[in-house]
């Protein structure tokens, strides 16, 4: 089966890449506590280009409840706020002329059972990312079966298809269940 190995490894690759992406994707959920994370889809006009928060300024939790945004450039305040307030994360910034800081509210019941309900879909996204790389890989195989692989050989690559795929199914199950259970600790 050594011609199957490479599609199996790329299936595993490709699934890699999306179970990261479900990852990064759950650390942009927040859970009540500041994280750094939170701000991350946060992008800020400068001199016309959109340019990510982290590239403008230095970010960091002072304690649990707060951020502080640093900008380098003091001239960026104002943009980094209205920033902040368009991307629609629910934050109240405010500006002491120095730097941002951002109290990070606890969360109510309402918002964390919503913010499960984000989880979820997020979830379900990387698990349709799955059946869809699956599909991608499966197709391969019955190409090269057409080719002229073995039916013995294509049959035990797509039993390792199906085998690799559920455990990556699993695998973000058992993220959403982390993330559900830090969501929903108060």
């Amino acid at each position: 089966m050594p011609e199957t190995s490479s599609v199996l490894n790329s299936l595993r690759d490709h699934l890699e890449k999306n179970l990261s992406h479900t990852q990064t994707e759950f650390s942009r959920i927040r859970a009540g506590k500041a994280s750094t994370n939170m701000l991350d889809g946060v992008v800020v006009e400068y001199y016309g280009a959109p340019t990510p928060l982290a590239q403008l300024a230095n970010v960091n939790t002072p304690d649990a409840r707060t951020l502080a945004i640093q900008p380098w450039d003091k001239s960026l305040i104002k943009p980094i706020e209205t920033a902040i307030i368009n991307s629609n994360l629910g934050f109240a910034p405010q500006n002491d002329g120095e730097m941002i800081r951002i109290n990070v509210p606890p969360l109510t019941e309402d918002r964390r059972k919503e913010l499960v309900k984000m989880a979820k879909a997020e979830a379900e996204h990387g698990k349709v990312g799955i059946r869809n790389i699956r599909k991608d890989h499966m197709e391969k195989i019955k190409s090269m079966l057409k080719d002229g692989l073995a039916e013995d050989d294509a049959r035990s690559a797509e039993d390792e298809i199906q085998k690799t795929v559920d455990g990556f199914i699993k695998k973000t199950d058992d993220l959403l269940a982390v993330k559900e259970k830090e969501i929903m600790t108060v």
